[in-house]
């Protein structure tokens, strides 16, 4: 087995920093990224577990680097590096601390202690090399709408689409929604994700757990009280009529994951499907809603 990772690290120097998330997307590459709080620069870094795939992911990228330079994307400090995987783990943990999201929900990485108080849900993550762990603003925007419908009543199955590291499924459970369903199309994050809920002590009982693609993921009978769809933008736009039947009629639909610049046709999309936009959140470059569906 390889314990090498080979990676690309850069910094990234765009004028919009988010866009690069959508190169990454298009390209399918797996890649990590992270901010230095005190000195500031936003380091970011593909990588695979082969020189092959190594080599492949690089050409593609640098390749596609030249279009998308058109839109604004530009990257400097081009690095290419070899890490042992034990030693990653270590690198990423000192930007995690843990999160009091609200007074009923705290977010905790799982190498650090702390102890609950009366009334809060504590969620253990482990992220590893996927997506989430509640510091990014469309995560955030998601697990602040979970603590604020929690135990009122009106809210109780819930979905979380492209579930990423597990985040928002775990604290539905915790918070006490059922049935609480979650899926991803990357394999690797449902496997992540399925450990993380395990770190949890949650089992297939707590969350069901699949594989699949938002256009084709078929939800419970009815549809959910609230799904949590933290998905890129254009894939939300594609599927908007099918992401927006994924709730039944007076239920709630919360889209993140979506650049600021591309949010109001987004939001006339959903709302051209029967929603109305009752709630948004700008943070950065991101922007998040909420719906609920009328028809």
């Amino acid at each position: 087995m390889n314990e090498l990772l080979y990676g690309l690290k850069f910094r990234n120097t765009s004028p919009m920093p988010e866009l690069i998330f959508e190169l990454f997307s298009a390209l399918d590459l797996d890649y990590s990224s992270y901010e230095d709080k005190e000195g500031g620069p936003s380091y970011m870094m593909i990588y695979a577990e082969t020189p092959e795939k190594f080599a492949a992911d690089k050409a593609a990228f640098t390749n596609a680097l030249t279009e998308w330079s058109n839109f604004g994307v530009s990257v400097d400090g081009m690095e290419e590096v070899q890490i042992k995987k034990e030693e990653w783990s270590e690198v990423w943990k000192k930007y995690f601390h843990i999160l009091h999201i609200a007074d009923n929900l705290v977010i905790k990485p799982s190498w650090l202690d702390y102890t609950a108080k009366p009334g809060e849900a504590v969620v253990e993550i482990d992220p590893g090399m996927s997506f989430g762990t509640g510091q990014h603003a469309t995560t955030s925007f998601c697990l602040h709408k979970l603590a604020e419908f929690a135990g009122a009543g009106k809210v109780k199955s819930v979905l979380d689409a492209g579930c990423g590291s597990g985040i928002l499924a775990i604290a539905a459970a915790k918070l006490g929604y059922a049935p609480v369903q979650a899926f991803d199309y990357d394999p690797e994050a449902v496997t992540i994700a399925a450990e993380n809920f395990a770190l949890n002590h949650l089992t297939d009982a707590d969350i069901e757990l699949t594989q699949a693609d938002v256009a084709c993921f078929q939800p419970i009978s009815g549809g959910y009280d609230l799904a949590l769809v933290n998905i890129l933008g254009h894939i939300l736009k594609a599927n908007a009529r099918h992401i927006t039947r994924l709730v039944h009629v007076d239920g709630y639909l919360a889209l993140a994951g979506i650049l600021s610049a591309e949010f109001d046709a987004l939001s006339e999309a959903f709302v051209r499907q029967g929603c109305v936009e009752v709630e948004r959140f700008t943070e950065k470059e991101w922007t998040s809603g909420l719906f609920i569906r009328q028809k």
